[in-house]
């Protein structure tokens, strides 16, 4: 699947545990042997599919990266999360359009009912572009019920082509921050997110901002959200594009991730939440929610997989979404 959130890549992709032996059977030691070999997370349920975690056509930094992020999610937040099978079926955690050239997997965590998390969904895309070369996309986002006001987490990073990548980070925010300063002064002034958004324009000089032609997707990030591109002129080599990745997206990407789940997931939002107040909450939420699958996914699915492929996989995401 593509972007929820951002059709800025629409627009690109477009325009281009002994008991004694005598006493049991050999059939129980040989079980007893096996149970003790097996690891208490091989006989749990695994959160995600194998096939997500492959990552087969990306950089290495990249699948470092994404690797690295999704293991933090897992660590801090696996008490929260329910195993992705219960929500994703396997023809869609794994997909491809009829060539192979175009392939994808999706991966949605369900949050349990003690917790504000919705879901958190994770995926990648490879697509073939018309000019005979691909772009590959990686994304996660997390999304908060309404039993809290704080933002919501997107992650997303787009190699366009060996030396040329957009990256989008932010915690998008549900209420309007200028009838709400409160909201505004807690999650983007009071935090670190304006100092590292600095810290890549300052250390990454190739990196530009990038604007999205949906003045709609402009209206939705916060002031402090990350949304660039990056040109790395090596020769055609990915040196440049892998050691940006590794030394500046990398650290960024795991302090905002880290700042969401300690203050957003965790400590929840800025009050206790009316219920008027989580009408409006739900409502915004589903707005974006379906802007994103009518402005993005709708039209681009099907041309990159097919509509029978598209109709399945939007299927399983507007199930997820409520919408």
């Amino acid at each position: 699947m593509t972007l929820l959130l951002c059709p800025h890549t629409h627009v690109y992709l477009n325009s281009f545990s002994a008991l004694p032996l005598k006493k049991i059977s050999t059939r129980k030691i040989r079980n007893s042997i096996r149970a003790l070999s097996t690891t208490p997370s091989e006989m749990e349920q695994p959160m995600r599919g194998q096939r997500l975690m492959e990552f087969p056509h990306l950089l290495a930094p990249h699948k470092d990266l994404m690797v690295g992020l999704i293991s933090a999610v897992d660590k801090r937040l696996h008490g929260h999360l329910l195993p992705s099978s219960a929500s994703v079926p396997p023809d869609a955690e794994y997909y491809q359009n009829q060539s192979g050239a175009s392939q994808g997997s999706l991966c949605i965590n369900r949050g349990v009912d003690s917790s504000h998390i919705d879901f958190i969904l994770t995926s990648w895309l490879h697509l073939s572009l018309p000019n005979g070369g691909a772009m590959d996309i990686t994304n996660i986002q997390g999304y908060l019920k309404s039993s809290t006001d704080a933002p919501h987490f997107q992650f997303e990073l787009v190699q366009c082509s060996p030396t040329y990548f957009i990256f989008f980070l932010d915690l998008i925010p549900r209420k309007d921050l200028v009838l709400h300063p409160d909201y505004l002064k807690t999650f983007y002034e009071d935090s670190r997110l304006e100092a590292l958004r600095k810290q890549l324009e300052t250390q990454v000089l190739e990196a530009k901002p990038y604007f999205s032609s949906s003045l709609y997707f402009r209206n939705v990030v916060s002031p402090t959200g990350i949304l660039v591109s990056i040109t790395c002129e090596d020769g055609g080599t990915t040196e440049g594009a892998e050691e940006i990745i590794r030394a500046n997206i990398e650290p960024i990407a795991n302090e905002v991730l880290e700042l969401w789940m300690d203050s957003c997931v965790c400590k929840g939002g800025t009050a206790t939440i009316e219920e008027d107040e989580r009408d409006q909450l739900e409502k915004r939420d589903r707005m974006i929610k379906s802007r994103a699958i009518e402005m993005d996914l709708s039209s681009s699915m099907p041309i990159q997989f097919g509509q029978d492929v598209a109709d399945r996989i939007l299927g399983v995401i507007r199930s997820v979404f409520r919408i």
